[in-house]
């Protein structure tokens, strides 16, 4: 019931949300790392899931006292209560509408069991054998369920907030293009990973249990403290401003040697530089707070959202289209060469300007490192790990990436045999991730191959191998496959 009322009331976060991202928050951060890399996009489910049956599991335990301690439960479900009190208003916006659900729900938790036990108590009128009094108690039982089933669905209907949210984004008509991928840009090895990433393939790596939702017209950037003077932009400002475009190359700092947390895509939004030149940052500053509107925050080194060689952006969309919801609609930042925890903040709401000394972040309180830069990495997507080829000449190829700095070249090794320098695709920059690709004689049998680049400041990646904690993985990538 509380759940129903949260989406009647159209509170910004349901009780079980609110729960479930204290108990994130209170994972220390290599277990969250753990966990998240052994479930993967599981992770959200799973915790509201665990969460919503522990609550279930909890309030059944207690009401099984009913018999023998009538007030246990209610005592239970107002302990309950009050931790989910608790979970809402740490939330930054915590609003009326949670809390006055957590209260619908106790009430509801305490009145409905009073109403089923009572036939199988013997706290009602009847006085007949126990055979009407189970009758008794199916019939009340099917008009909870049925009540509760009522209610849920008339409270989907009013709490509309993220329908009208995604409605109000498909409607958006953005002045930006589409962006057309560079000829030359993909090596033709099928296999490949597309050098522009689809929207709905695109990574998804956020804290946020549900995603907010907040319509263009209601969404605001303050950008305050170290400058000369606070400024606040609307959506309409960012669209009546120059918007540049470009593409750019995102990386998620759990991206595990050879990993998946990695795309490609068309970016367009308001250069950050500009909106700061404009506020006026004063001398001593060197980092910029970024946060979200569910609370996240990261700190940024404030020279990567000025370099004026860095086009460091509030992107409003994503491949021509405006940002889905889950990459940050409406406005997300986009730094090239930085990895997400430091810089990537979706559903941005506020840039503090400050220094490094005066804060710690999100994941900086986890355990990672103040500062992310990108490192050069090169991943093998064909052949498949494991894959069983044919003997002979095989083409092999894949994606190497340094944001920020660019791909020189790429090498690939057979067996512990020669490096082999691979062709490489052309690429607007040295913004995104570049193909590579190249051929090798294989016989009938077991095999493994090995790739490392080398960026355009000379630097190969190292083989070393470390996690990705606390500043990204570091290594070969190498697969084995059989060729018959």
């Amino acid at each position: 019931m509380s759940q129903a009322a949260t989406m009647a009331l159209r509170a910004e976060s349901s009780p079980v949300e609110a729960v479930g991202t204290a108990v994130r928050d209170f994972t220390p951060g290599p277990i969250a790392v753990f966990l998240v890399h052994l479930v993967r996009h599981a992770d959200k489910p799973l915790l509201i899931g665990g969460t919503t049956l522990v609550v279930l599991a909890i309030c059944a335990y207690a009401a099984s006292w009913m018999r023998r301690f009538p007030l246990l439960p209610d005592l239970v479900f107002f302990a309950l209560t009050v931790v989910g009190l608790l979970a809402v208003l740490r939330l930054p916006h915590p609003g009326i509408g949670a809390p006055l659900a957590l209260i619908v729900g106790l009430i509801t938790w305490i009145v409905t069991l009073r109403l089923l036990t009572a036939p199988l108590l013997g706290e009602t009128p009847h006085t007949a054998e126990l055979d009407s009094r189970r009758r008794d108690f199916l019939v009340r039982g099917a008009l909870v369920v049925g009540g509760v089933a009522v209610v849920t669905v008339a409270a989907r209907v009013a709490g509309s907030g993220r329908r009208r949210v995604e409605q109000a984004r498909r409607l958006l008509r953005l002045p930006v293009k589409h962006g057309t991928v560079p000829v030359g840009a993909t090596v033709g090895v099928a296999g490949i990973a597309p050098w522009r990433t689809p929207n709905n393939d695109f990574y998804i790596i956020h804290t946020a249990l549900a995603p907010p939702s907040i319509s263009p017209e209601d969404w605001q950037l303050r950008i305050h403290g170290m400058v000369d003077r606070e400024l606040t932009f609307s959506y309409q400002d960012l669209l009546d401003r120059q918007l540049t475009e470009g593409w750019v190359t995102l990386c998620c700092v759990s991206n595990e040697v050879g990993g998946d947390l990695i795309g490609n895509a068309w970016w367009s939004g308001v250069l950050v530089r500009e909106l700061l030149a404009e506020a006026g940052v004063k001398a001593g500053a060197n980092a910029v707070r970024q946060t979200s509107h569910d609370g996240w925050d990261c700190g940024t080194p404030l020279a990567a959202l000025t370099d004026p060689k860095r086009n460091a952006m509030l992107a409003v969309a994503m491949n021509g289209q405006p940002l889905p919801v889950q990459h940050g609609f409406p406005v997300r930042m986009v730094v090239p060469g930085l990895y997400g925890y430091v810089s990537a903040c979706k559903w941005i709401v506020d840039l503090e300007v400050t220094s490094f000394d005066k804060f710690s972040a999100y994941w900086t309180d986890r355990g990672w490192s103040e500062k992310g830069p990108v490192k050069t990495e090169s991943r093998i997507d064909v052949p498949r790990n494991g894959a069983t080829v044919r003997a002979g000449t095989l083409r092999v190829g894949g994606s190497a990436w340094a944001q920020h700095t660019g791909i020189e070249k790429v090498e690939f090794q057979l067996d512990g045999g020669p490096w082999q320098e691979a062709e490489l695709g052309r690429v607007p920059g040295a913004d995104t991730w570049v193909q590579w690709s190249g051929t090798a004689d294989v016989a009938a049998g077991e095999h493994r191959i090995f790739v490392r680049a080398t960026d355009s400041s000379g630097y190969t990646q190292t083989p070393v191998k470390a996690d990705v904690v606390p500043n990204g993985a570091t290594g070969w990538h190498n697969i084995p496959f059989d060729a018959k």
